[in-house]
């Protein structure tokens, strides 16, 4: 899109952006997700993340890709799109209901349990390895969730022509 059609449309142009940042999410995210679960993460590999670095960092990465595309999808896309739909964007937990109608996200429920879930998959935080093994188990369940609504959006976004 050229400078004064960016101008002109600021809305689109906005979600323009937010779609190839979306896409570069995702593409981050199954690559880490892929990388740190093609085994099962054991309470093991959770004992030896102080001392296995190539591992704790593939934790930390996967923790803070899986956190990234779940706020920009729901704290940034979302609303953008809601807009670009000449919706008024209401609370998150309104946006997410709306987006759950529109068939954007599976169910509000879920999407929420994702939030505090980023919380216990922060190994420096968690004692106990059996908490963070279920946080990321956990983690690596919703990815499908959250990459199917990124699908979802981009694809109502292209409908619309708002992005190509």
């Amino acid at each position: 899109m050229n400078r004064s059609a960016e101008t002109e449309f600021p809305e689109r142009a906005r979600l323009q952006f937010l779609v190839r940042v979306i896409d570069r999410e995702c593409r981050d995210l199954q690559n880490t997700d892929r990388r740190l679960f093609a085994t099962a993460f054991t309470a093991e590999q959770a004992e030896r993340l102080d001392v296995d670095h190539d591992l704790a960092e593939r934790v930390e990465a996967f923790v803070a890709r899986f956190g990234r595309l779940h706020d920009t999808l729901g704290d940034k896309l979302l609303p953008q799109l809601l807009r670009a739909l000449q919706e008024k964007p209401g609370s998150a937990l309104d946006n997410l209901d709306r987006a759950e109608r529109l068939g954007w996200i599976e169910s509000t429920d879920a999407w929420i349990a994702m939030r505090p879930l980023r919380n216990q998959m922060v190994h420096e935080y968690i004692e106990d390895p059996a908490v963070l093994v279920d946080a990321l188990d956990r983690g690596h369940g919703f990815v499908p969730t959250l990459l199917a609504a990124a699908e979802a959006m981009r694809q109502e976004i292209r409908r619309r022509r708002f992005a190509s």
